[in-house]
């Protein structure tokens, strides 16, 4: 009864979309007021979207009686003002019958009606701008919202991505995704496990609970290390807002809380390998390998140009190292001042690489403004960590290209010295930095001088 209810209530939710948006001539306030409106509303104007949307249900009538009668049979209590809300969806706390606390997603009603009609809008614009500019190469938008919107309204898909996740990463004991409500989900509804914390880039909400920003960057980068160079599966939406932090009370440890599972990017086998070895030159500053790889990803000529944009470093710290030094101001505004000369150049650039890059384009410019918010941006462990990755990534797939035995164990040798030797140096940068550390140093130094 629960899943009917909760299926009746998202059908009736999208019933005003279905009667405004269900012609089949195109109306121009859709591409006018109704667009523009959407992209620029505020927390309050979704909230009276969501709360009105039920008005093709006549007050009063049986189906609305009923209607509110299984939203009260299922639910004890539940706040119409939204924790959040987005151009797709708002979610909403409330608390069933059985006493958990739980989210509640729903989808705007106008959504799926509508979306059709924005991608052609998007369609019909670029047309327009490429027959002013022929040079101007966007034109991928379009496809890419095609592939990636469908998926984003399906909240089922949503769903089974984060139990994907969760599986997969399950060894990474400070990972928490919420667990999801099937038996109350519908592709337009969805109900998961209630969490809560800061967002990932709040470092006074960390410093006031205790949190270690650098654990939290840190494991943030095994997180997308993981996901981007081992499994090949990730979530490509790594706002502030979808990745929360809480200290849990019990054990004292910081958790983070990954939301929002309607964007995966799934990468190919070469893709991935080419990435990984492309991630591995950069690390070690291999020119070299960093021409190869670039341009086996498609960048061609352009490759210094895709180094930078990968790591958002400028060329002469690509080539001297990406975890020598952090990122200093006057780097920063050379990196803004060369994306706005060098447009067309980034514009060639998208349209040549792989599909598969652009949401991870579109992550790796998310992690590191969060790493820039937290100011733990290009440290060393985070680069170790990727070099980790990147490593078990490529042993994992020469063994399972390997039918020979010898070759095998040689391949896990090889893995195991490369990371013995990361840990070692990651050790060598701790007492480096520790307070134990200098006073080895120091204590060598003395040894030393007393010598002579």
């Amino acid at each position: 009864m629960a899943r009917r209810a909760l299926k009746l209530a998202s059908l009736a939710a999208a019933a005003s979309g279905i009667y405004l948006y269900g012609n089949k001539f195109l109306d121009p306030n859709d591409f006018g007021v109704v667009r523009v409106g959407r992209a620029i509303s505020t927390t309050a104007v979704i909230t009276y979207d969501y709360l009105t949307s039920l008005r093709s249900v006549p007050y009063g009538s049986e189906e609305y009686d009923f209607l509110k009668s299984q939203i009260k049979e299922l639910f004890v209590s539940f706040e119409d003002t939204p924790l959040g809300a987005a151009s797709l969806a708002q979610v909403h706390k409330a608390v069933l019958q059985d006493g958990r606390t739980v989210a509640v997603k729903i989808q705007h009603p106008k959504v799926q009606a509508q979306s059709s009609k924005d991608i052609l809008l998007m369609e019909v614009l670029l047309l327009v701008v490429k027959q002013i500019f022929p040079d101007f190469e966007f034109m991928w938008l379009v496809e890419e919202a095609k592939k990636n919107l469908p998926l984003e309204l399906d909240f089922l898909n949503e769903g089974r991505n984060a139990e994907k996740v969760a599986h997969m990463l399950k060894n990474f004991d400070f990972l928490k995704v919420p667990r999801i409500y099937w038996e109350l989900s519908t592709r337009r509804v969805l109900l998961m496990e209630f969490m809560e914390g800061g967002q990932v880039n709040d470092r006074a909400y960390m410093e006031r609970n205790g949190i270690d920003v650098n654990e939290i960057s840190r494991n943030l980068g095994k997180l997308y290390s993981e996901m981007i160079f081992v499994n090949g599966f990730v979530h490509c939406d790594p706002h502030p807002g979808n990745v929360l932090v809480k200290k849990c009370p019990a054990s004292g440890k910081a958790h983070i809380i990954l939301l929002d599972h309607g964007l995966y990017q799934v990468l190919s086998e070469p893709f991935r390998m080419d990435y990984c070895r492309l991630w591995q030159a950069l690390i070690k500053a291999d020119m070299k390998r960093v021409q190869k790889y670039s341009r086996r990803l498609g960048a061609g000529d352009l490759y210094p140009l895709f180094a930078c944009m990968l790591t958002a470093r400028s060329w002469e710290s690509v080539n001297r190292g990406i975890d020598r030094s952090p990122v200093s101001a006057s780097e920063d505004v050379e990196i803004r001042s060369n994306a706005a000369a060098y447009l067309p150049q980034i514009t060639q650039l998208l349209n040549n690489i792989p599909r598969q890059m652009l949401l991870l384009l579109k992550t790796n410019d998310l992690l590191r403004g969060t790493e820039s918010a937290l100011h733990t941006r290009a440290s060393a462990s985070s680069f170790l960590n990727m070099s980790r990755c990147c490593i078990r990534a490529i042993s994992t797939y020469q063994r399972s290209k390997s039918h020979s035995l010898y070759r095998r164990a040689q391949i896990s040798l090889t893995e195991a010295l490369s990371l013995w030797q990361i840990n070692l140096y990651e050790l060598f940068l701790w007492l480096k930095g520790s307070q134990l550390g200098n006073w080895v140093i120091a204590l060598l130094s003395r040894m030393h001088h007393s010598t002579y």
